[in-house]
């Protein structure tokens, strides 16, 4: 094959067998790869009655057709299954360099089925799978377990994706983590695959990626680098990563302050992306291909000790800051760290935190309940301590292992304040000054997920592209309602393409580097085969609508599109956001008909589904 490897391997753990088989033509051209291929699998393969923990949840790895090539920030990959931690889909994507060597060892998609009866390790490598024993392994943290491995294996050029402690001890909000600490954080997928006795997946490949027109396919790759180094967001994101969102929301008065209470924080000088770049990092360090190292390697102590780490992302660094009210630089770093050797999810872990935190302040929830630990803002000897223990499912940790709506069911109070859709806690920014993110928050397949959409250009105010895209001037806005439909869509779609593809949302979403006949273009230098604009965005279009078919089996609709009431009835009360609120209705009334949805119950239409070639099941 040319592109892509044109195999799919499939291990069954319960046996200890594999097996490959040719991957479907029809898949490439209807669905492109990684996540595309991963939520056809997931609709199609997996057994409707499966529970997210039980054996038959398969989990699916997808590499994209540009994985392993020169595209740059070709490196992503993948992780899908039924998620433990919200019971509804579960897909998480990472960077690094895993998902390459997936497409070096010969693969498109590796389905992991069946259940181990002991702990193992797996290695993939010249056409075979080991099962290796791995309770040696079972203690070991993130960086340890990977660092085992290439020892065993000796070599350092194995990729291995682990699933920490912490998804052992059967937390929910767990990740799979390569690459050192390189996370694929949401939605529970280092629990999945705990839950089938793997501890890690490793990988080492000697298959080269061809192109069909080598030649051609490079000199669209030198012209897109070019397009990436001149774009006016490439300096910022070079220096700082995801962090320069740190004091950019809070000009806007849009972060997340002491569990969204707040839209600002008055210490945003000492945690912000510029502090970190100023004071504590060393140098960048990026995903395979890259040519936007947004990761940054830093060295600093916090109390005495010395620490030497990787990133963090916005996430991590205003989950351990504002989010729960601490103000400190070494500590946010310190327990980002922490969260990643665990295998923790960070945002998950700052919101079950956070909201433990509000309801102490509100007097709903007293120290004794939470092991003694005094629960007031930004305490962070509480804040560490809760971290060991949820990763334990210690004490009061057990309360909290299993996200925050289980946590407010569990402690009988407190459901009006978990920031969550569909089971999922909300990242890092206010809805309520980014409408268009709002909108993408409460539509998720994932749940309460920006990354599904990602809908930058209402951070543009270019009224004039909004009028030609979306039909409205306001679209450009992010504060007005108008148009955010139509972008959402828009943008939905070209997140599905980043995914699908598995490159970085940087470069082709925010930085609205290559689109639709550019991807086409592309495809065809590389596969050899007629690729179509067109035909390209309409790939995209039905993976959108498969996950949404896989929700309206679970029996969610319009009914489960929604925000948590804060975000809908109370408005923002500092910064340059104060006042707002998010009017949600008229926004998935948009939505859905730009969709070609049933707006009554915003579920796909039949003649939608005919469009696309698809069938329920």
């Amino acid at each position: 094959m040319l592109g892509y490897a044109g195999k799919t391997l499939r291990i069954n753990l319960t046996n200890q067998t594999y097996s490959v088989e040719p991957t479907p033509t029809e898949l490439m051209r209807g669905f492109i790869g990684g996540r595309g291929f991963n939520m056809w699998r997931l609709y199609y393969e997996t057994p409707q009655q499966a529970g997210p923990l039980h054996e038959d949840n398969n989990l699916y790895i997808g590499v994209g057709p540009l994985n392993g090539t020169s595209w740059p920030g070709a490196a992503r990959v993948n992780f899908s299954g039924r998620s433990p931690q919200t019971g509804n889909l579960g897909d998480s994507n990472v960077g690094g360099a895993f998902g390459p060597e997936v497409k070096y060892a010969g693969y498109d998609q590796v389905i992991i089925q069946g259940q181990a009866e002991k702990p193992v390790w797996l290695f993939i490598h010249n056409g075979k799978v080991q099962f290796n024993p791995a309770a040696h392994l079972q203690g070991l943290d993130v960086v340890e377990t990977q660092a085992s491995i290439k020892k065993t294996l000796g070599t350092p050029r194995v990729q291995v994706a682990v699933a920490g402690p912490a998804a052992h001890a059967g937390v929910v909000f767990t990740g799979i983590f390569c690459s050192g600490v390189r996370a694929a954080g949401r939605t529970g997928m280092g629990r999945l695959l705990a839950s089938k006795n793997v501890k890690a997946v490793a990988v080492l490949g000697h298959t080269a990626v061809r192109a069909a027109h080598p030649e051609k396919f490079e000199a669209m790759v030198c012209d897109l680098i070019t397009k990436i180094k001149q774009h006016p967001q490439y300096a910022g994101r070079l220096q700082m990563g995801t962090t320069f969102l740190m004091s950019a929301l809070n000009n806007m008065g849009a972060l997340s302050s002491k569990h969204f209470q707040e839209g600002t924080m008055g210490t945003i000088n000492q945690v912000s992306g510029e502090a970190l770049a100023e004071r504590v990092k060393v140098k960048n360090r990026g995903c395979f291909s890259c040519t936007v190292p947004c990761s940054r390697v830093y060295k600093t102590e916090y109390k005495g000790r010395k620490m030497v780490g990787e990133g963090p992302e916005f996430e991590g660094l205003m989950g351990f800051s504002g989010r729960v009210g601490a103000s400190s630089l070494e500590f946010s770093l310190s327990s980002c760290n922490r969260c990643n050797r665990l295998g923790l999810d960070v945002i998950t872990t700052a919101e079950v935190i956070s909201f433990c935190m509000e309801l102490h302040q509100r007097g709903m929830l007293t120290s004794a309940e939470a092991d003694g630990l005094d629960l007031s803002w930004g305490n962070e000897a509480t804040i560490a301590a809760l971290i060991e223990k949820i990763a334990k499912r210690e004490g009061f940790g057990d309360v909290l292992a299993d996200g925050v709506d289980e946590a407010a069911r569990k402690l009988g109070r407190g459901r009006e304040y978990c920031m969550s859709v569909k089971g999922l806690e909300l990242f890092m920014a206010d809805p309520r000054g980014l409408k268009g993110y709002a909108a993408g928050l409460a539509v998720a397949s994932r749940g309460g997920d920006h990354l599904r959409s990602e809908p930058s250009f209402e951070f543009s105010n270019d009224h004039e592209e909004g009028i030609r895209r979306y039909g409205a001037a306001e679209s450009a806005n992010r504060l007005a309602h108008k148009g955010k439909g139509r972008l959402l869509k828009d943008f939905e779609e070209r997140c599905a393409l980043s995914d699908s593809l598995n490159v970085c949302k940087n470069t082709l979403v925010n930085m609205e580097i290559m689109l639709w006949d550019e991807t086409a273009q592309l495809l065809e230098m590389l596969t050899g085969e007629p690729w179509h604009g067109d035909e390209v965005r309409l790939a995209c279009e039905r993976i959108v609508n498969v996950e949404r078919l896989y929700l309206a089996r679970l029996g969610m609709g319009r009914k489960d599109d929604t925000l948590p009431d804060r975000f809908l009835k109370e408005s923002l009360p500092t910064g340059e956001s104060a006042g707002q609120v998010v009017d949600l209705d008229s926004m998935l009334d948009e939505y859905y008909t730009a969709r070609g949805w049933d707006v009554a119950n915003g579920l796909p239409t039949q003649a939608k589904l005919d469009e696309l070639g698809l069938r329920k099941c």
